[in-house]
């Protein structure tokens, strides 16, 4: 969910999806040229580019910014995460599966289970169901998910099969991560109540178009972005399972709620990884949190797209804050968590630049919150939109 803030920081890009929900209301008043010719119809525009949802504005891209002899600090963490981070993975076996929460289809009860599945999602609104959508879409963008993390500079899988505990830790993170998604899409397409093909081309432009949060092939960068996302999905599949239980399916309650235990545990390690930095070079360390929140931390899915809708994101970021599933406070909550277990505050022999990084981070969840009141009173004034994913009813 992505807020623009222009007065947070001089870069005018977006902030967080799961950092910020999005608000059109909240940007400032543009004038711009109008063409006076007929726009093509948009069939013909998609034509064009058939694989690509339309062009949206992306940060300056740059690439390989970490100075070389940064790389050798990660190449020193190694025995150190094999120790210390490998722990967050659960063992295969010891994992919950999607079949654990879902009708057994080898079973003469299947029937009847799907059934009562469908009879309780009846009862859950749709706008319960849009977010439910966006946060599977943004997790079955996986396949770019490790494709970012294998572009870090001392830390990517060279091989595919690299045995470095960095490498070990993306595989497999991105293997617990896969069931996440296969829950979510399974649920959603034996409940019955989403227009699952307008989904699947969501999934398939999401993951053609990529992402670029602005990471430069820098893990300070790349794993600071990781540790804020990590954090935001568990606050988000947290409140779908509190919404689902209101709601009266304990079930799906439990399902969501599994997800977002997982998340907690990916957070953790992530995090763990940026406190060890803290403590190797604080310097870096600051100024890389500074300039991912300079940046606005960009969510995963901006660039969703369902072959009709330009602005997908944004309407259903906006969703996510009317319900309460992912809010402007709990984005300035994730910041002044950090900024406190970081211990950013109690730091000492920074360079000048790191003194300016540090008071930067250190006074952004104050701003934030200030920005918060006007969020929320907007978000109440926002006309209701369509979307595809559940049958053009308005949302």
């Amino acid at each position: 969910m992505a807020l623009k803030f222009n007065s947070i920081a001089s870069q005018s890009q977006k902030l967080p999806s799961f950092a910020l929900p999005s608000m059109a209301s909240l940007k400032s008043p543009k004038f711009s040229m109008v063409s006076t010719l007929p726009a093509a119809p948009k069939e013909v525009e998609n034509l064009k580019k058939p694989f690509m949802p339309p062009p949206k504005e992306l940060q300056f891209q740059a690439t390989h910014t970490m100075p070389p002899q940064k790389i050798e600090i990660f190449k020193s963490l190694e025995d150190w995460v094999e120790k210390d981070i490998l722990i967050h993975l659960k063992p295969v076996e010891k994992c919950w599966q999607p079949k654990d929460f879902l009708p057994d289809p080898t079973s003469e009860g299947f029937d009847e289970q799907v059934k009562e599945l469908r009879e309780r999602a009846k009862e859950i609104p749709d706008d319960y169901f849009v977010v439910l959508v966006g946060d599977m879409i943004t997790e079955e963008a996986l396949p770019t998910y490790q494709t970012m993390l294998n572009t870090f500079d001392g830390t990517r899988d060279e091989t595919g099969a690299s045995p470095s505990p960095w490498a070990v830790w993306t595989r497999a993170w991105t293997a617990e991560e896969n069931r996440h998604t296969d829950l979510l899409n399974k649920y959603l397409y034996l409940c019955g109540r989403v227009d699952m093909r307008q989904i699947e081309k969501t999934i398939q432009y999401l993951i053609g178009s990529g992402m670029d949060p602005g990471t430069e092939n820098s893990p300070y960068l790349g794993f600071i972005y990781a540790t804020f996302q990590e954090r935001a999905t568990f606050i988000s599949h947290g409140n779908t399972a509190r919404l689902a239980k209101e709601h009266g399916d304990i079930k799906l309650a439990h399902l969501c709620g599994s997800i977002a235990s997982d998340e907690k545990r990916h957070e953790t390690a992530y995090t763990k990884i940026i406190a060890k930095l803290f403590e190797i070079d604080p310097d870096g360390a600051v100024l890389s949190f500074a300039d991912m929140m300079r940046k606005k931390i960009s969510m995963p899915a901006h660039l969703m797209y369902d072959g009709q809708d330009d602005n997908l994101f944004d309407h259903y970021s906006t969703v996510a804050q009317r319900i309460g599933v992912y809010t402007a406070k709990d984005y300035a909550d994730i910041v002044e968590y950090l900024v406190d277990r970081w211990k950013v505050k109690e730091l000492t022999g920074l360079s000048a630049d790191g003194r300016k990084a540090q008071d930067y981070v250190c006074g952004l969840p104050p701003r934030i919150r200030r920005l918060e009141e006007r969020a929320q009173g907007r978000v109440k004034q926002t006309p209701s939109v369509r979307f595809s994913w559940v049958f053009d009813r308005e949302v």
